[in-house]
């Protein structure tokens, strides 16, 4: 997320909480669990999941310039410049890509457990049926989903593709392009995985925190009827 739209803060602790009316309190949390959603599967949230993920395939593939040119059948001076200069280009977008991957998940952490204290401060029914978000979340499992896929058909593809000659499929690399190719299948079906952790512990979330709130000691359900005099 943008720094001007910074993360909610936790709601404050029991002894030092003034809202004046439950209206007030409702109010607050709904807000908070708005920011705190859309920081977890908004739009704004999917766009920088997809440009990270583009990140990380240029950056490889600029690695995977090198690679190729390594496993040739020739390698003259001028084609390994070529190699190690896009190599360095290519580790220099790798590197913060990878940071950026990881910085999201340890933000998403923290997210969520905000995301759980706000919501099992009280309870509010039309607030809470929102807060599911099964557009947004379909969309992260669709395409998290086929990233998988498509992670798990390379990883099997490349090697059955290879040959004792070196080529894949009939292109010359060696086995710098398998590594390649598997590097590919790597970023693919890491990022899968990251998408489909979000929208299930997204779902599981709110089911645990928005469920019935809990009844008070002693009290009795509508069903049980009045109490039973032997």
């Amino acid at each position: 997320m943008s720094p001007r739209l910074p993360m909610p803060p936790p709601p404050p602790p029991a002894e030092i909480r003034d809202w004046p009316d439950r209206a007030a309190r409702l109010a607050d949390r709904a807000l908070a669990l708005d920011a705190l959603g859309r920081r977890l599967l908004g739009g704004g949230r999917l766009a920088l999941f997809l440009t990270w993920f583009l990140m990380l395939q240029v950056g490889w593939g600029m690695v995977g310039v090198l690679l190729t040119s390594l496993g040739g059948a020739i390698l003259d001076p001028l084609t390994m410049l070529v190699g190690l200069v896009a190599a360095a280009l290519g580790i220099g977008v790798l590197v913060p890509a990878v940071w950026l991957t990881a910085r999201s998940v340890r933000q998403d952490r923290i997210a969520r457990e905000r995301f759980a204290q706000w919501a099992l401060l009280d309870r509010h029914g039309s607030t809470d049926a929102r807060l599911r978000a099964p557009v947004l979340s379909a969309c992260w499992m669709v395409l998290s989903t086929v990233m998988c896929g498509t992670g798990l058909w390379l990883g099997f593809a490349v090697p059955a593709g290879t040959t004792r000659e070196g080529t894949v499929y009939g292109l010359d690399g060696g086995y710098g392009l398998v590594a390649y190719g598997m590097g590919v299948a790597l970023v693919f079906w890491i990022n899968g995985l990251i998408g489909l952790m979000k929208a299930v512990s997204h779902y599981r979330l709110v089911l645990r925190v928005t469920g019935p709130a809990p009844r008070p000691p002693g009290s009795r359900s509508a069903s049980s009827g009045p109490p039973r005099h032997v």
